[in-house]
């Protein structure tokens, strides 16, 4: 299996892979650790300890200005930024899949249609739309944020995946299914798609570091899920009330490393599939 053989050989990749995981273990312990840590304290009570205390071993990370752990924050805020991240990747690349599929199988008119569509959603400043749909989805939560983030991420996906569906739509065993009168469904799913799960995976990391980018500026914004703590909204919380000036680093540095972890690690993944599938990489990435 290639990803027996991807996680061997590509320490890039290991890496990668080790430190996201890392990070989901973590996101799915965190009510365990919060739990551990300040008992049945609610986490974003205000006013449950002391504020602006420094770290010691009740609190690892010292409390903010709402007398609220800051450990406990960051523990129940990753959950929430990895969310949204892999949940907008799923469904961009699932959308950047299926129009790049259908696009690069079936050519001529729909070929047509569905690149002319996918080149007016690239060429849209995505970014004010984003602005402007993520503010009226606030109070919504993390997944309806996530839908508007893949809305606009899927079209570089499907260009990928359309281009190289079109060069395996050219190879014997396409063109042998074709003659044996073989449906569309099956020649899709049974002959292409297996030699394009490289592929979809490295967009599925790229969507994935796109999304939780974006996820971060806008809940530094203040644009964020309104009912949910996330790592952003931690930053911009921070940043707010000048823990800087302060002398309470720790409140912003803590969300700011597990951004970088998150970043990191997804990067990693990426770039190693890229080398793995692409041998002519490895000297230039």
């Amino acid at each position: 299996m290639f990803l027996t053989r991807l996680y061997r050989e590509s320490g890039k990749f290991r890496t990668g892979l080790l430190i996201t995981l890392g990070l989901i273990v973590l996101a799915l312990l965190s009510p365990i650790l919060v739990q551990w840590r300040i008992g049945d304290v609610d986490p974003l009570k205000a006013g449950a300890f002391p504020i602006f205390a420094d770290p010691d071993g009740t609190h690892w990370l010292g409390t903010d200005r709402f007398g609220r752990d800051v450990l406990s924050l960051v523990l129940i805020a990753l959950p929430v930024s990895l969310t949204v991240a892999f949940l907008a990747g799923i469904i961009s690349t699932f959308i950047g899949v299926v129009i790049g599929f259908v696009s690069g199988y079936k050519g001529g008119k729909v070929d047509s249609v569905l690149r002319t569509i996918t080149d007016m959603f690239i060429v849209i400043p995505t970014l004010p739309l984003v602005i402007i749909l993520a503010a009226n989805t606030r109070s919504l939560g993390s997944v309806r944020l996530a839908m508007v983030l893949a809305f606009f991420s899927w079209p570089v996906a499907a260009r990928v995946i359309r281009s190289q569906v079109m060069s395996l739509r050219e190879r014997p065993y396409v063109e042998l299914a074709e003659l044996s009168d073989q449906p569309d469904r099956e020649i899709i799913f049974g002959e292409i798609l297996p030699n394009m799960a490289p592929f979809v995976a490295i967009g599925f990391a790229q969507a994935s570091v796109g999304s939780a980018f974006a996820l971060v500026g806008l809940t530094v914004l203040g644009l964020g899920p309104s009912s949910q703590m996330d790592l952003g909204r931690l930053i911009s919380e921070a940043l707010g009330y000048g823990v800087i000036s302060l002398g309470k680093e720790i409140i912003f540095i803590a969300p700011v490393v597990l951004l970088i972890l998150l970043f990191y690690g997804l990067a990693l993944i990426s770039q190693g599939m890229e080398e793995f599938f692409n041998p002519r990489l490895k000297g230039s990435a």
